[in-house]
C-alpha cells in the first residue's frame, strides 16, 4: 500500500519511478491498478532466462553457475509499465532450508544491485519484513529503508528486528511509517514504544485502503486523509531527480 501510493505520488510529482515488486506475496500490480496484474510473471520463475543467464536450470542440480550473470537489458525487457510507473516483479529468494544458494537467488540479487547502483530511476522496493533483497554491495545505494508499523507489540518487535539487520549490512537511515492510525491514542502509542525511532507520518484507518488491499480497488481510490498524509511523507523524502 505505502510502495503503490508513493509510486503514484512521485510520478505525479515528476519523477521516474520504478517499482519493485519483492514481497513472496504480490500485489504491487494490482495496488496500482495494472490490468491483468495476476498474469504477471515474477523474474524467479522465468526458467528458461535463469538459465540463460546463469547456466544452470532452477530446480536441478548445478555445482556450478555464474554468480554475476548479465543483468543490466533485463529491465526493459521484462518490467511492465501502467499510467506512467513501471514495475517488475521479482519473486521469493530461496532461504536457508530450502537447498543450497541457487541460480535464481544469484540472478535476483544481481538484478536488484543493478537497479539500485545503475539506474538512475527513483526506485522504490516493496519488501517483506526483512532485508533478504539487498547485502552489503547493495546497502550503500539504499537511501532510506522504510518500516511500516501498526500499533501492536507484535510489529513494533518487527521493526525493531528489521532496524537490527539493516544495521548488520550497513543501512543506518531507517525511518518508520505508521499505518492504520485510528486517533490520537494510536500515533501517541507507537511514539511512546518506539522513542528513538523517526517517523515520516502516520497514514489514518481508512476502509478505502483495506479494500485496494484485497484487491476491490486500486490504491489511487484511497480516500483524501491518506493520500495527504501520503503527500506529505513523499515530500520529506526529496529524492534526488
Amino acid at each position: 500500500m505505502l510502495v503503490a501510493l508513493l509510486s503514484t505520488i512521485l510520478h505525479e510529482s515528476g519523477y521516474s519511478v520504478l517499482a519493485i515488486d519483492a514481497d513472496p506475496n504480490p500485489t504491487l500490480a494490482t495496488a496500482l491498478g495494472f490490468p491483468d496484474a495476476d498474469s504477471i510473471a515474477p523474474i524467479s520463475e522465468m526458467g528458461d532466462l535463469i538459465e540463460e543467464r546463469t547456466g544452470a536450470r532452477p530446480g536441478q542440480t548445478a555445482p556450478y553457475f555464474k554468480l554475476n550473470p548479465k543483468v543490466d537489458d533485463i529491465p526493459e525487457k521484462y518490467w511492465v509499465e501502467h499510467n506512467g510507473i513501471k514495475l517488475m516483479v521479482m519473486g521469493r529468494l530461496r532461504k536457508g532450508g530450502s537447498g543450497c544458494y541457487c541460480p535464481e537467488n544469484a540472478l535476483l540479487e544481481a538484478l536488484v544491485a543493478h537497479l539500485l547502483l545503475r539506474r538512475d530511476e527513483v526506485v522504490i522496493m516493496d519488501m517483506e519484513a526483512g532485508v533478504e533483497h539487498l547485502g552489503r554491495a547493495t546497502a550503500k545505494a539504499v537511501d532510506e529503508l522504510i518500516v511500516v508499523v501498526e500499533p501492536g507489540r507484535g510489529s513494533i518487535e518487527t521493526a525493531f528486528r528489521v532496524r537490527e539487520l539493516a544495521g548488520d549490512i550497513g543501512i543506518t537511515d531507517v525511518k518508520v511509517v505508521g499505518n492504520k492510525i485510528r486517533g490520537e491514542g494510536d500515533r501517541d502509542f507507537l511514539l511512546a514504544a518506539m522513542p528513538d525511532f523517526e517517523f515520516l507520518g502516520f497514514i489514518p484507518y481508512d476502509q478505502t485502503v483495506i479494500e485496494a488491499g484485497l484487491g476491490s480497488i486500486p490504491i489511487s481510490g484511497a480516500g483524501p486523509a491518506v493520500i495527504g498524509e501520503l503527500k506529505g511523507i513523499a515530500a520529506r523524502l526529496s529524492p534526488s531527480q
